[in-house]
């Protein structure tokens, strides 16, 4: 438990920061609404454009791959750090798990996700 002292600290400090900045600017911010304010704006102009056009699935499909294939780098440093004492299993877990993200990028290259035109 003595190892884990300083990261539980870290997050209370973390948790009190959030906190304390989230309670100073409710308290301390100004509160005066008003239309102008309450309207929706991009960039400084009004938004009279694509209020009711519905983004396309490729934009969501587009971002979960980055998700799914940035996770895979965060995952394979740690291991490669620890590459020679995993040892055998530790390879065989990773090459599996290389596997699946392979069978997945193939997946969505034959449905046509990485096309952005079409």
């Amino acid at each position: 438990m003595a190892t884990y002292l300083p990261l539980f600290m870290l997050f209370g400090v973390a948790a009190l920061i959030a906190g304390g900045m989230f309670v100073a600017t409710t308290w301390a911010g100004p509160k005066v609404p008003n239309d102008a304010k309450a309207e929706p704006f991009e960039c400084g102009n009004p938004s009279d454009g694509a209020r009711n056009i519905r983004p396309s699935v490729k934009f969501y499909l587009t971002a979960l791959l980055f998700v799914v294939f940035d996770i895979e780098a965060v995952m394979i440093y740690p291991w490669a750090v620890q590459f020679r004492e995993l040892g055998y299993t530790g390879f065989f877990t990773m090459a599996s798990f290389l596997a699946l993200l392979a069978i997945v990028l193939i997946y969505a290259w034959r449905k046509g996700a990485l096309e952005w035109e079409k």
